[in-house]
């Protein structure tokens, strides 16, 4: 078994999990983390006997999203150039949505920016009663990008996707169940159960049936939406990082977030 940075990733026959896992620091999504989540989708299509992949985070959260500490430099992190490494994140969705298996997103604790586009990448969401969710790119100066604003249009609608991307207001699971974002809201203590249930009934079904009903599900949606045009976030979000205005709002917003911490 082959290992990824900040990644729990196991195989059981028919069965894997794929457990985002920097706990104390609530699953955010570095750099290293979403290329360790395009390579180990990569590995894992490398399973042929697989049907369905468990996508979590370990500890109290599913993901705090991207590094906010890395919000409003426009200056490269990594090695790579700025755009590189703005599309790392889009590259991840990507992969994610196009695993050959059907993935299953067990959300709990905060699923914030980045950590709601890894959800909304994965084929089925299930909640606990008690997570919450936002969306805080516009509050940090930025466009909500990875094609972050196309599977949110996919799943909620347009009109629902520019309120919570503009406002950047907080929101629960049962409004997420009732705007069709999850697929199901279930005590936190049902959580885990309730996904095995899910994904030991797709393990049951025939491979190829379920398969390729997710392939065709996902071409459709794609030609509906214009996915491609994902490739251009990365171009939006380097520019929204280089703006002086936005510069100044992430500053405060990430000066409120950390007061509130200390």
């Amino acid at each position: 078994m082959p290992t990824f940075a900040n990644l729990e990733v196991t195989v059981e026959g028919a069965r894997g999990t794929l457990r985002l896992n920097e706990p104390r620091s609530l699953n955010p999504l570095r750099a290293i983390t979403l290329q360790a989540l395009v390579d180990a989708a990569a590995w894992l299509d490398t399973q042929q006997q697989l049907k369905v992949v468990v996508v979590s985070g370990a500890g109290r959260a599913f993901s705090a999203g991207a590094d906010v500490q890395l919000v409003g430099a426009a200056s490269a992190p990594t090695a790579a150039g700025p755009r590189e490494n703005a599309d790392l994140g889009r590259r991840m969705a990507d992969a994610i949505e196009g695993m050959r298996a059907v993935t299953i997103a067990q959300i709990h604790g905060h699923c914030i920016g980045g950590g709601v586009v890894l959800a909304s990448a994965c084929d089925l969401r299930v909640a606990s009663a008690q997570a919450n969710f936002r969306i805080p790119e516009v509050d940090l100066g930025i466009p909500l990008a990875w094609g972050g604003l196309q599977r949110l249009v996919r799943e909620i609608g347009p009109a629902m996707t520019r309120e919570l991307v503009m406002t950047c207001r907080d929101f629960s699971s049962q409004e997420a169940h009732a705007i069709g974002l999850l697929n199901r809201v279930v005590p936190e203590a049902n959580l885990a159960e309730t996904v095995e249930h899910l994904a030991g009934q797709l393990a049951d079904k025939a491979h190829y049936a379920l398969l390729s009903t997710k392939r065709q599900a996902n071409a459709i949606t794609a030609s509906m939406l214009g996915m491609p045009q994902t490739l251009l976030d990365a171009d939006l979000l380097v520019a929204g990082l280089r703006d002086p205005e936005g510069q100044e709002k992430a500053a405060a917003y990430l000066s409120r977030v950390f007061s509130k911490k200390s």
